[in-house]
């Protein structure tokens, strides 16, 4: 009787006997030596040719320069914001398409944080350059978030609506840019420690640490609250740039508390006068921000610190008309396609703006004057037979006049 010829891997050739397990295919066999080296080298080649994908994506990722000249075409000003902007998310790109190389320099991400009264265009930045971006963008509101246990979502919540950007695509996700908006609502309520938690401030501050520094993070797919039944995605937010913005108010009198600390002496008395009292925004330093309530380990993790200047008058009334999404352009928009060409007089915009001024609500208050001005014209003009309308500045006064005799 023939000896049954034992099987053999077809990759080293060792009998099932030498090599302990042994897989059948349909067409040979392999060992688990032989898989185990196979997975090692498809594992460096699928390194090796993710980064050369990102080596060649880095190739079309606009420079500094072009970020901010997309940003001059829908917002008016804030060049320092911008330019800030401008280079965190280009050296973001760049920390992506770093080789994964122990012998390389390891680039760290420097998160931004944006101080700024309201209205001055801090989420219209963000929104505007989520346009121009190739990787997952999301914008988030910190007020909602508790710290864990307590009725409200979780800090993680924010990595689960940036999942849901990238198709749940958990590499893609991991490149990602978030905006946290309305960060210095989650600032410290009292310096003072109380008997009650501040689970909507400072636990939430804390909560935020290892989001903002690094760390491999169960989250939730679906968002919502956690609980053990629940499957968790997990995510590496080493590679994910936080953007966070807030409108500190009171935070210039915490700077000009600062300012006037150490206004002694002739040569100090001097430099006093040197201060714009007008726009204390743009001497705003860490120090500040832990002053109003956000803790030493937050500031720590947000390197980057810039302002935006409050909107003077020639400002808003730039906004009015210039950029490509501006007010009066939403406006033509709007009337043109019921087959109305709509103008508006200079004297009527100036009557806006000045307006704007004077309610001190920035662009958004420029929005409210432009709503209530239009609000008969939407309501009438579409049912009429009107083909052409002009806004001037006597039609400008009476709907405003009327709008706020309404809303008294």
């Amino acid at each position: 009787m023939a000896k049954k010829q034992e099987s053999r891997c077809s990759f080293c050739g060792r009998t099932e006997s030498e090599c302990g397990i042994l897989l059948t295919g349909l067409h040979g066999m392999i060992c688990e030596q032989c898989s185990k080296q196979a997975n090692e080298i498809f594992r460096e080649q699928l390194k090796g040719r993710q980064h050369r994908a990102n080596a060649e994506e880095l190739k079309d990722i606009p420079k500094p320069q072009e970020i901010k000249s997309y940003l001059d075409q829908y917002v008016i000003g804030q060049d320092t914001a911008k330019r800030c902007l401008a280079v965190a998310v280009y050296n973001h790109y760049k920390r992506l398409g770093q080789p994964d190389d122990n012998n390389e320099v390891e680039i760290e991400k420097s998160n931004i944080i944006m101080v700024g009264s309201t209205g001055t265009g801090k989420t219209l930045l963000a929104r505007t350059i989520a346009r121009q971006l190739k990787v997952p963008f999301t914008i988030v509101d910190a007020t909602v978030f508790t710290e864990a246990g307590y009725v409200g979502e979780d800090v993680e919540s924010i990595l689960s609506r940036l999942l849901q950007v990238a198709d749940y695509d958990v590499e893609t996700t991991q490149r990602g840019i978030v905006f946290i908006d309305e960060i210095d609502k989650i600032a410290r309520k009292s310096s003072n420690p109380s008997i009650t938690r501040d689970v909507s401030g400072e636990g939430v501050q804390q909560g935020l640490l290892k989001l903002l520094e690094g760390s491999i993070v169960n989250v939730p797919p679906k968002g919502g609250r956690k609980h053990p039944d629940q499957d968790y995605v997990k995510v590496d937010t080493r590679n994910i740039l936080f953007i966070c913005g807030g409108a500190f108010d009171g935070i210039e009198n915490k700077i000009a508390q600062r300012l006037n600390t150490h206004t002694v002496g002739y040569n100090n008395v001097k430099n006093q006068m040197k201060i714009d009292n007008n726009d204390l925004m743009k001497y705003v330093l860490p120090q500040d921000l832990k002053s109003f309530g956000l803790i030493p380990e937050i500031i720590g993790r947000l390197p980057v610190l810039t302002y935006l200047k409050p909107l003077d008058r020639d400002t808003l009334r730039n906004i009015l008309v210039e950029p490509k999404n501006s007010l009066v352009r939403q406006q033509i928009k709007l009337f043109e396609m019921d087959g109305v060409e709509l103008t508006f007089t200079d004297e009527a915009l100036d009557y806006m703006v000045d307006k704007a001024v004077e309610y001190k609500l920035g662009a958004r208050g420029l929005r409210s004057i432009m709503e209530s001005v239009m609000m008969d014209a939407q309501f009438d003009i579409p049912s009429s037979d009107t083909k052409k309308l002009e806004i001037n500045r006597e039609y400008a006064v009476q709907q405003l006049e009327k709008s706020m005799i309404l809303h008294a």
